[in-house]
């Protein structure tokens, strides 16, 4: 399945660049002992490299925040993925605990300091296309009860029916990975200013956790 860019939305952003991975016949499960081995790796790993008073300064964090005010998301509320986990992970909270896949890539997030999104891919229709939000249109993200009503000033994927994520930082209840899974497909969320090697990289490490923990294949798409 591939992902175009509406051009609107690639004047607006020339350097906007998303990876696309597809990775089949995984299997999810609750937890395994193994991730939850490297669950604690990585944190010590974590609080070892940041503190949350230099958070703020890093390149890639403040790459994500300008877009983020750019499209009218104040990220000071609405944080960056990669930033949100290392700050939970600094202030001593404990990592959300979902199931295999959805953790592992909330480690690769963390490790990559690369917003991650997932989707069942047996539950998406048709071509993946980001663009501008419609004003008025519904989006229910993964945990929400109510569905929000968009401004039209969002970024946002949709395939042929529906909008499966606003763009980088929320995934759609009706796609999200379950232990039901099989098929997923990964977006690597890129941003002005941030390198394509740096994406790159954290594709590889989302494919590497992903795979170890859940199995299955990775496919070029």
């Amino acid at each position: 399945m591939s992902l175009s860019i509406e051009p609107s939305l690639s004047i607006h952003f020339p350097y906007l660049k998303v990876l696309v991975g597809l990775i089949e016949n995984i299997t999810v499960r609750a937890s395994t002992m193994e991730l939850e081995v490297l669950k604690k790796e990585i944190a010590e790993e974590t609080k070892s490299n940041y503190s949350l008073e230099s958070i703020k300064d890093n390149p890639t964090f403040r790459a994500y925040r300008d877009f983020f005010w750019r499209i009218k998301v104040d990220p000071t509320k609405t944080r960056p993925a990669s930033e949100a986990l290392i700050r939970r992970v600094v202030a001593g909270k404990p990592l959300p605990e979902i199931n295999t896949f959805v953790d592992a890539i909330n480690l690769a997030s963390i490790k990559s300091e690369i917003a991650l999104a997932a989707f069942d891919s047996d539950k998406l229709q048709g071509k993946l296309l980001m663009r501008f939000a419609m004003k008025g249109e519904r989006f229910l993200g993964i945990g929400m009860r109510q569905p929000m009503i968009l401004a039209g000033t969002e970024v946002v994927i949709s395939d042929d029916e529906k909008i499966v994520a606003i763009y980088p930082h929320r995934d759609a209840e009706v796609s999200k990975v379950t232990e039901d899974t099989r098929n997923v497909l990964t977006l690597v969320c890129g941003v002005p200013g941030i390198s394509e090697d740096k994406l790159k990289s954290a594709k590889g490490i989302a494919l590497d956790y992903v795979t170890r923990f859940c199995g299955g294949t990775a496919r070029s798409t």
